[in-house]
């Protein structure tokens, strides 16, 4: 789904919230789950995110590069957010459904970084198509045998 300053997708998957979670809160599990191909690994900083965590990693769009990531929003089971130096923002709520499932919505909110003039790049349409990887992603490596 897309709005004007934000993109987002949701997935059901066949976990608790607190399994996805940890998934999420977990730095060295997101080159697992990135839909978008440009997490390479080499993960620095804690184990498991809070708020305020920093995080490194090193990616790969054209050419590689390293980012630092901060978590800026953080809810324990249910929300985690981070933002590198750009203004934009990462962000997975999480909804259980039902007794074991949990519906997980994965936004990139460019509000903040001049979307108008973002939205004419067409990163936007990219990362719609790398949330919606993500996401599957994720929901594989939770129903899977990793889950």
């Amino acid at each position: 789904m897309q709005n004007e300053f934000s993109v987002s997708g949701s997935v059901v998957v066949q976990a608790p919230p607190e399994a996805v979670f940890a998934v999420l809160a977990d730095p060295r599990k997101h080159s697992v789950i990135d839909g978008s191909g440009t997490v390479q690994g080499e993960m620095s900083g804690p184990q498991r995110l809070v708020l305020g965590s920093k995080f490194g990693m090193r990616m790969r769009r054209g050419v590689g590069y390293r980012i630092t990531n901060t978590v800026v929003e953080y809810e324990e089971n249910r929300l985690i957010a981070w933002r590198h130096m750009l203004p934009g923002r990462w962000r997975y709520e999480l909804a259980p459904e039902g007794d074991s499932a949990t519906r997980v919505t994965e936004t990139y909110d460019y509000t903040a970084m001049m979307p108008k003039l973002l939205a004419r790049t067409g990163l936007p349409k990219q990362n719609q198509r790398s949330i919606d990887a993500t996401l599957q992603r994720l929901k594989a490596y939770l129903e899977g045998e990793h889950g």
